[in-house]
């Protein structure tokens, strides 16, 4: 670990690098995440990457009350050794995408930054972040320039996005929605999305990026083994999800 920084009161970049980076393989893909085996630990936790240069790999990870990775990142962690698994990625627009349509909480806030940064000029790019408060300078100042950036204030928990996403009023075109956020939420979303937008020319992703402990399944499914399945059974991205939803059901 090279760096520990705040970036918000419940948020902490973790900058890593060093010898045993050399063999990092990044997908390339903006939305792409890694697991992390943190010093006293045995489980994985996944993290979007917020940035790699080719030597140092930074991870923004929220601070929750308690968890494995918390509990090592509150302190002075600078110095320690961790664990980096494979890098894995689903964010699929097209290049050619006239819209890309980003929503999420403060979990997927590192992957929708990187997303905003890596799409081309003219593409119509809108963002509505959940947060406990804005985080200025975030996101590309071009973004909260223009309005695109809206920031939807709550608390950890996260309650408020399906209810947005299923107000929204869709762009025309074959543009791209991208959405992570607290699994139950993204359930529901990705019902709408099937339901009631079946004929919708827009693809998307919407994936679960943690569980309320007051919804925690009485089975977990780690998201890493099922993605990988997934992909060796040649499944797509939605239906990959779609076991990962029943699995932890």
């Amino acid at each position: 670990m090279l760096s520990r920084t705040l970036v918000d009161d419940h948020l902490v970049r973790l900058e890593l690098g060093g010898p045993g980076l050399a063999g990092f393989a990044s997908t390339g893909i903006p939305d792409e995440w890694v697991g992390l085996v943190v010093p006293g630990q045995f489980q994985s936790r996944y993290y979007t990457v917020r940035a790699w240069d080719g030597s140092r790999l930074v991870l923004d990870v929220v601070l929750h009350p308690s968890g494995l990775v918390t509990q090592w990142a509150v302190g002075d962690c600078v110095g320690d050794e961790v664990t980096i698994q494979d890098a894995q990625g689903s964010f699929s627009a097209a290049v050619d995408a006239p819209w890309v349509w980003l929503v999420g909480d403060l979990t997927a806030l590192p992957a929708m930054a990187r997303i905003a940064e890596s799409l081309p000029p003219g593409v119509d790019l809108r963002v509505w972040a959940e947060a406990p408060a804005p985080i200025p300078g975030y996101f590309p100042e071009a973004l909260t320039a223009s309005g695109a950036l809206t920031w939807l204030t709550a608390e950890l928990e996260g309650s408020g996005l399906a209810s947005v996403v299923e107000s929204l009023t869709w762009p025309s075109g074959a543009g791209h929605f991208w959405m992570a956020g607290e699994s139950a939420q993204m359930r529901a979303i990705r019902r709408h999305l099937m339901h009631d937008l079946a004929d919708a020319s827009f693809t998307h992703d919407v994936m679960g990026y943690w569980r309320h402990a007051a919804r925690a399944p009485r089975r977990a499914a780690d998201p890493g083994p099922v993605y990988r399945a997934g992909k060796a059974a040649g499944k797509s991205d939605a239906e990959i999800w779609a076991d990962y939803d029943a699995q932890r059901d």
